[in-house]
């Protein structure tokens, strides 16, 4: 059984790896109500961080459960797998973090753990059935929530064309607070419970759970803690990106926004598959743009947004695989 004192300290880099997850990932729960005025910034992140705690209680474990026994095979997973997937996530965090490039926490943890694994055993390691699954909604996610902020776009825009502009205004940035509430609730929901999952693999592979893959509560409520928290700090440099670079958002379009991406959510979420809350709250927000005018989104900035989310996984790989080769010279 691995010493007590490292598998503490790697539970401690997950719990780094949630906190920048929150951080990083609180433009995507907050961008558009503060795009659209609804709420400060401040205020947004806290209305945002107490959904995503929430949402420890309203659904279930399957994201979590995929995350710990449905990338790598259980069996193969020791400490410096994990601790280098961790690293190689944390690292491309800080870096997209830092250039306002709005990446995938998710996906950069996916992306870790495939590149360890690949180094430490080889590609029998790897469950491709859950790799296919997840890297199959890298392109679904964020065509859902494009698909359903443009049918809600003109079914709203419709509805509302002989309506008073500013009576619209008044209801929506009402109605908003309701749709971030929800975004958020998908967001923890998903997010918080890739953290869940790694430390679950990790005591599972240092033999503190026992038997069949099984989840401890007080690994999911501490997971959900840190997110929340990482959340309320805020992650200004990408809500800048998200929610007023990206397109011109009105409060109809925020909330438009936010309840597409937060049914694409719950629907992953309920299958267990690991998706990327930018990429989905992306392809709602530019869905939103483009049913306005083709011009009222600003491409270029897309296009670049889907290079990060193209290199994630890669990136991620290498650089956990850089660290765990580094890991074996100690």
């Amino acid at each position: 059984m691995p010493n007590l004192e490292i598998v503490i300290l790697i539970i401690a880099v997950a719990l780094v790896f949630d906190f920048i997850n929150g951080f990083h990932d609180a433009a995507n729960s907050v961008a558009t109500v503060v795009a659209t005025r609804v709420l400060t910034p401040r205020l947004a992140v806290i209305w945002a961080a107490f959904f995503n705690f929430v949402a420890l209680f309203i659904f279930g474990l399957h994201v979590a459960k995929t995350v710990g026994k449905g990338i790598v095979m259980p069996d193969v997973i020791d400490n410096s797998i994990i601790a280098s997937a961790l690293i190689g996530a944390i690292i491309w965090g800080l870096i997209t973090w830092w250039k306002g490039i709005p990446s995938s926490s998710s996906h950069a943890l996916i992306g870790g753990l495939i590149g360890a694994a690949m180094v430490k055993v080889g590609p029998s390691a790897l469950v491709y059935s859950g790799i296919s699954k997840t890297v199959m909604f890298i392109v679904l996610s964020p065509m859902f929530g494009f698909i359903l902020a443009v049918i809600f776009s003109n079914v709203l825009f419709s509805l509302l064309k002989n309506v008073d502009a500013e009576k619209g205004n008044k209801f929506f940035r009402k109605a908003q607070l309701f749709s971030a509430a929800a975004y958020s609730l998908g967001h923890g929901g998903n997010d918080a419970q890739k953290t869940v999952g790694i430390i679950s693999a990790l005591l599972y592979s240092a033999g503190y759970i026992k038997g069949s893959f099984a989840i401890p509560y007080w690994v999911v409520l501490i997971s959900y803690t840190t997110m929340g928290v990482g959340t309320l700090m805020g992650g200004f440099r990408i809500v800048k990106t998200m929610g007023s670079k990206l397109t011109k958002l009105k409060p109809v379009g925020g909330f438009i926004a936010e309840t597409s991406g937060a049914i694409t959510l719950f629907f992953a979420s309920s299958l267990g598959v690991p998706v990327s809350t930018t990429h989905t709250i992306t392809g709602s927000i530019v869905g939103v743009g483009s049913t306005k005018r083709f011009t009222a989104v600003r491409w270029p900035l897309a296009s670049r947004i889907v290079w990060a989310w193209v290199f994630t996984i890669p990136a991620s790989a290498s650089i956990a695989a850089l660290t765990i080769i580094v890991l074996r010279l100690f």
